[in-house]
């Protein structure tokens, strides 16, 4: 059971739409640690650790994102796992 991070940039139309509420929800679903908040420059940053299928899986959907969302790109960086252990939204940065 390998459990890996990730660091995630999501750009485009993703604040105001409930995006963080979304990726909450989403990373609870999929059995994910971490958190999500929006940034004051209008994106959204998370940091999501996991087993490595539920992580790649959680990314996949971060492309789409909730239905008012447009997600133009994602930047994905490992991260190291800091055993966290629940998914939480925190204030904007």
């Amino acid at each position: 059971m390998s459990i890996i991070a990730r660091r995630l940039m999501i750009h485009g139309r993703v604040q105001g739409v409930f995006y963080r509420k979304w990726a909450a929800r989403t990373a609870t679903d999929l059995g994910l640690a971490g958190w999500v908040r929006n940034r004051a420059e209008g994106s959204v940053e998370a940091v999501i650790e996991g087993q490595t299928g539920s992580v790649e899986r959680f990314v996949a959907l971060a492309r789409q994102g909730p239905v008012a969302a447009s997600v133009s790109r994602i930047d994905v960086e490992e991260a190291e796992p800091s055993g966290l252990p629940t998914f939480e939204q925190r204030n904007t940065l």
